[in-house]
């Protein structure tokens, strides 16, 4: 556990350090979330590219204190082509397919490294059932689908940096039950990152994260998730890291079902996410994030408690969580059939 202390101080200071340097940088390469739309919450011009500080605090902390094996190779390599997408979205912007074909990219990648899912355990019957063929497609799924999920939930000042960072921390948790040293080391150093630029992104925020770090922690995410938890042949693996990151995860799906069920495009914006409803109930931003904060917490805790479970006791639990999250979702109208709803721009 000391050892992975000092990463996290590192990665903490690395990025409040650098969030300055990437606002000036914002400024200068004009990256400025300005808003256009109602579904924008914020009401004057942020710059944005504070992900900057996050991969770049994130990539010198995993070099230092990391083995520059095959594997962290491919991490980096990776991290870097989604972060060169969120730069050129956050500048000029990036069409859904290019942002696609780059997020495909960067995951085989990954698994060029190693990093597959190679099998999924049964929690009922127990025992491993191996991918093999299947392996891959599932392994660029999940990363690809991470990385946006987490994306998806930033819009508010300090949520998704905040999430992340409480996801990380689970994960720390959660990879510390089966001594996996490389994955807590890095799983601090992104919790690192993300408390370092929160100063600034609280809010009123300073500077935004944009795609640049949004769509970056989402990919470390689901790296870690794999490499920390569903290589473990702990009968529920495959149930925890979808616990962990239960608020983006949720969040993404119900806005899924929501779209089809109003006979919209899955992926056009709209104010039926959950902070929207929060805001819509009075709620201020920082009271909002805060909540948030809260439900991220208990999704986290509720995973490391599934990860120390027997068999039976994940089960009823993972239960449990999915029950609440779904009668929540109802009562707060995440998914619902709306009549002559305006179509909203991203």
């Amino acid at each position: 556990m000391e050892n992975c202390l000092i990463p996290f101080i590192t990665a903490t200071i690395l990025s409040f350090v650098m969030t300055p340097i990437a606002r000036k940088i914002a400024y200068r390469v004009k990256a400025i979330d300005i808003p256009k739309d109602a579904r924008r919450v914020h009401k004057k011009p942020i710059p944005l590219l504070g992900g900057l500080a996050i991969y770049i605090s994130t990539i010198i902390t995993i070099l230092i204190f990391l083995p520059l094996d095959k594997t962290t190779f491919s991490i980096i390599i990776g991290g870097s082509i989604i972060v060169i997408s969120g730069i050129i979205d956050d500048t000029k912007d990036l069409s859904p397919k290019m942002k696609l074909l780059f997020q495909i990219l960067a995951a085989v990648v990954l698994v060029i490294g190693g990093i597959k899912i190679d099998f999924i355990t049964n929690p009922f019957k127990g025992g491993l059932l191996y991918l093999k063929g299947f392996s891959i497609p599932l392994t660029i799924f999940w990363i690809v689908g991470i990385t946006n999920t987490v994306n998806l939930i930033d819009g508010l000042d300090g949520l998704a940096a905040g999430v992340s960072l409480i996801a990380s921390m689970s994960l720390f948790f959660v990879a510390s039950r089966f001594m996996y040293e490389p994955i807590m080391i890095m799983s601090l150093v992104l919790a690192g990152s993300c408390l370092g630029f929160l100063p600034f992104n609280f809010n009123p925020a300073k500077i935004f994260m944009g795609d640049t770090g949004a769509l970056f922690l989402g990919f470390m995410l689901s790296i870690i998730s794999i490499e920390g938890v569903m290589k473990s042949v702990a009968t529920i693996a495959i149930v925890v890291p979808i616990i962990i990151l239960g608020l983006p995860i949720f969040d993404t799906t119900f806005a899924i079902f929501r779209r089809l069920l109003n006979g919209r495009p899955i992926m056009e914006a709209d104010k039926g996410h959950l902070h929207h409803k929060l805001l819509q109930r009075g709620l201020s931003q920082r009271q909002t994030v805060l909540i948030l904060y809260a439900i991220s917490a208990v999704f986290g805790f509720s995973a490391v408690l599934i990860a120390k479970a027997n068999s039976k006791q994940a089960v009823i639990i993972a239960g449990i969580v999915i029950v609440l999250t779904i009668l929540l979702a109802r009562r707060l109208g995440l998914v619902e059939k709306r009549k002559n709803e305006e179509r909203e721009e991203e």
